[in-house]
């Protein structure tokens, strides 16, 4: 297939902008079409300049309408669907997750069939695969282990289960007799310039005298730069439109990382942040065990709680797993099927994200000075 068209859910966020930059490189693109439900400002201006390099067409539309994902999915030859719900400290309704998670994956996949899109592209999450407790140790974890999420968190819980429909759905024939190939991709955590959770980390420090809060310390873990996640969403569609190498990756995740260090959370963000004068907190970490129990009766006080008052919690116990655990994955797979290699070496991405940082701490610096004006 020399010319093709792309379908990219979820173009609007932190990863679906850097997707959108790499496919209006690609060679035969001829027509990308961009959905989200809202697109920024900011956003709009950013896609409204690539349109005198491809046929872009920006879609503000809900994942649970069917008709206007049907709609979408005309024409198209690839979907890379991006689109979800991220919430790992209780916020956002359960029911509303799921919807966006789950059920908006399975109407997606359900819109592929009838438009006969023919390939299908997952952004997967390695939550899917847990950490499940602080006390199991995972060093460079591979696709050949059978690891699975215990947890019932609206968070990792919808990601597995859309991830095991569209692992299903590979082989399900299109309304126009042809097939429907798929593939996930399962990203360990991703950190870059426009990071909602690193630029949270880094507003919640300024405000606490440029202290980094602990909430990581004791994990180790391989965290990866957005724009080589990016890439590996360009590499597999082009395995998947190609006839010779497709059959390898029909069906299969692959968990996808880079060379960045092993390391904990809060020495990332303090690797990224040093340079504007942040520091991590030298304050004693409670025990994990205390940790864990202490979330557990939080959330009971908010169990019991719900029936009068919505109490949200700080933290919880699947937050405390997730900051805390030895859990890292070896992308040697991705490697071997997709071509995959970092786009961006562990240095580009730390300087990229530490000049992107800076930006936060200046315009806290400006926002300060107006109200002290």
């Amino acid at each position: 297939m020399t010319e093709w068209s792309c379908l990219v859910t979820g173009a609007g966020g932190f990863l679906g902008r850097r997707i959108v930059h790499l496919l209006v490189q690609e060679k035969g693109l001829q027509e990308l079409r961009i959905l989200d439900k809202v697109f920024e400002p900011e956003v709009k201006e950013e896609f409204s300049k690539l349109k005198n390099k491809i046929k872009l067409t920006m879609l503000e539309e809900d994942i649970l309408d069917e008709q206007c994902l049907v709609t979408a999915c005309q024409g198209i030859s690839v979907v890379i669907h991006t689109a979800c719900l991220i919430d790992v400290r209780g916020v956002i309704p359960r029911d509303v997750i799921m919807d966006v998670n789950l059920k908006g994956t399975q109407l997606l996949l359900q819109a592929c069939v009838r438009s006969s899109v023919p390939f299908f592209i997952y952004t997967s999450s390695m939550e899917v695969a847990g950490p499940n407790s602080y006390k199991e140790i995972v060093r460079n974890g591979h696709e050949g282990e059978h690891r699975e999420s215990t947890w019932s968190a609206p968070y990792p819980h919808s990601k597995k289960l859309a991830e095991k429909a569209v692992l299903a759905a590979n082989g399900d024939t299109l309304k126009n007799g042809g097939t429907l190939y798929t593939c996930a991709l399962r990203p360990t955590y991703i950190y870059g310039e426009g990071s909602k959770f690193l630029a949270n980390t880094i507003s919640r420090s300024l405000q606490n005298n440029k202290i980094l809060i602990n909430s990581g310390r004791f994990s180790i873990v391989n965290p990866v730069y957005v724009g080589n996640v990016a890439w590996a969403h360009i590499l597999a569609s082009r395995v998947l439109r190609d006839l010779q190498k497709a059959p390898n990756i029909q069906g299969k995740f692959y968990y996808i990382a880079d060379n960045t260090p092993h390391q904990s959370y809060d020495n990332l963000n303090y690797t990224l942040s040093r340079k504007w004068g942040l520091c991590l907190d030298s304050t004693p970490s409670l025990p994990l065990s205390l940790q864990y129990w202490l979330a557990f009766l939080l959330e009971l006080v908010s169990f019991l709680l719900a029936p009068i008052y919505n109490y949200q919690p700080p933290f919880n116990r699947h937050l405390v797993t997730l900051c805390n655990s030895v859990f890292t994955f070896s992308y040697q797979k991705a490697r071997q099927d997709l071509g995959y290699e970092p786009l961006f070496s562990w240095e580009e991405a730390k300087q990229k994200t530490t000049e992107w940082i800076g930006s936060l701490v200046e315009q806290h610096r400006q926002t300060l000075k107006t109200k002290t004006q």
